[in-house]
């Protein structure tokens, strides 16, 4: 269930409530209230609360949340319920990291095809995934009903790359280039800078000095 009116702010607290709930899945744990999720998580439990609202509440007072009712639910919410099929451009050190990475299988995210120019890791395998040439990539896209691209490319060339994958039909693109990319208004893209979070973390250590 989406809600064109709630926030990113809220969306994005939604992964770690969803997280925490399957490692209390994980132990065992039946219910729990939200004064214990804001223990756990660091939000206030007025805010969790606010939280699911937004999307119904879920939880019954005196009771608390059932674990397993509400992982579902936050999972159908996120669109975790479903397969995604996925490529990967760019097989050096990210990419492979991020190719290997068993998690993302996992939750559904199913990478079907990874791409490369350099001759040097084209017919490479990781996960049993063989890198292919970047020029089958538009070919590669539509005979799969591939959803979602996932950019490890350098900067240079990320754009290029990106208009290839909407061009092709992709609507989703996860990117971590250093580069901010120029896509219609129908395609999600969702970045991921690691030195901007290491500079932001760089930030926090030196004001805490």
């Amino acid at each position: 269930m989406k809600n064109k009116n709630v926030s990113m702010a809220v969306i994005r607290r939604l992964p770690k409530y969803y997280r925490y709930l399957s490692e209390l899945l994980d132990n065992d744990i039946k219910r729990i209230s939200s004064k214990e999720l804001s223990k756990l998580t660091d939000f206030t439990a007025s805010q969790i609360r606010q939280d699911l609202n937004n999307f119904g509440g879920f939880g019954q007072q005196g009771y608390g949340y059932n674990v397993e009712d509400l992982q579902n639910e936050l999972g159908k919410i996120l669109g975790l319920d479903k397969k995604y099929r996925s490529i990967l451009i760019g097989a050096g050190n990210l990419g492979q990291a991020i190719a290997n990475y068993r998690g993302f299988s996992d939750s559904g995210f199913e990478i079907l095809g990874i791409f490369d120019k350099s001759p040097k890791a084209i017919g490479m395998e990781l996960r049993d995934v063989k890198v292919k040439d970047t020029k089958e990539l538009a070919d590669f896209i539509k005979e799969n009903d591939i959803e979602i691209g996932i950019i490890c490319t350098p900067k240079e060339g990320s754009q290029e790359t990106t208009d290839l994958l909407v061009e092709s039909g992709i609507t989703g693109i996860w990117n971590f280039a250093p580069a901010d990319l120029k896509v219609p208004d129908n395609v999600t893209v969702e970045n991921v800078h690691l030195n901007e979070s290491l500079f932001t973390l760089s930030y926090l250590l030196k004001g805490s000095n």
